[in-house]
C-alpha cells in the first residue's frame, strides 16, 4: 500500500496494491495491521457505511462534534471529488480544505481523521461510495458546514447536469457557514 499525505498532512491517500489479470481483478480494501504500519494510526472502525447516488449529488459536509467519526473513504462504482475540511480550531490548517478524485477504477481511499468535516460530489453517472467510521452515527450529534461557504472556497468540480446548482438533501442546503458552525478544540 502506498500512502501520501495530502495538502493536509493529517488527511492521508490511499493506494492498496491491485492484482490484475484477463478475468478482472483482486485488492485488498482494507487490513488492519498494513493500514496501521503503512500510516502510523491504530483505529478500530466500528461501522462501514455505503451510499448510491447520482450525478451531480453533493453530500456534505458532515460532521459529529461529539462524537467524532474518523472516515477510510472509497469508491466503488464511479467517480466522486471526495473532501475533507479541518474543524479543529487548534490546527494550523484551521478552516483549509484538500479534495481528491476517488474511484472505482483508481482504488484509492481518503482517510480523513475526526476533527474534519466530510463531503462528496458524483462526476459519474451513479457513484458507489463506501466508508469505514471509527465512531457510530449519532444524528443528534450531526452538524452540517455550508458547501458553498466563500471563506472555505471548496472546488467541487461540479459535473454539467443543465444546473449551476447540486442536488442537496434538506439538511445540506441548511448548512452553517465556518464563522458560525461549531468547531473541535
Amino acid at each position: 500500500m502506498k500512502v501520501t499525505p495530502s495538502a493536509i498532512p493529517d488527511v492521508l491517500l490511499l493506494e492498496p496494491t491491485v492484482f490484475g489479470d484477463p478475468r478482472g481483478f483482486f485488492v485488498e480494501s482494507f487490513n488492519a495491521r498494513a493500514f496501521r504500519e503503512a500510516t502510523g494510526v491504530d483505529v478500530t472502525f466500528v461501522q462501514d457505511n455505503h451510499s448510491r447516488s447520482a450525478r451531480g449529488v453533493l453530500r456534505g459536509l458532515h460532521y459529529q462534534l461529539h462524537h467524532p467519526q474518523g472516515k477510510l473513504v472509497r469508491v466503488a462504482h464511479g467517480r466522486v471529488v471526495d473532501v475533507a475540511v479541518d474543524l479543529r480550531r487548534s490546527s494550523p490548517t484551521f478552516g483549509r480544505w484538500v479534495a481528491h478524485e476517488l474511484s472505482g477504477d483508481n482504488f484509492t481511499q481518503m482517510w480523513i481523521p475526526p476533527g474534519f468535516a466530510h463531503g462528496f460530489v458524483v462526476l459519474s453517472e451513479t457513484a458507489d461510495v463506501l466508508y469505514k467510521a471509527t465512531d457510530y452515527y449519532a444524528p443528534q450529534d450531526e452538524h452540517c458546514l455550508a458547501w458553498d461557504d466563500p471563506a472555505i472556497g471548496v472546488d467541487w468540480r461540479l459535473p454539467d447536469t443543465g444546473s449551476q446548482q447540486p442536488l442537496l438533501s434538506q439538511k445540506d442546503r441548511a448548512g452553517l457557514p465556518l464563522a458560525r458552525a461549531m468547531h473541535y478544540e
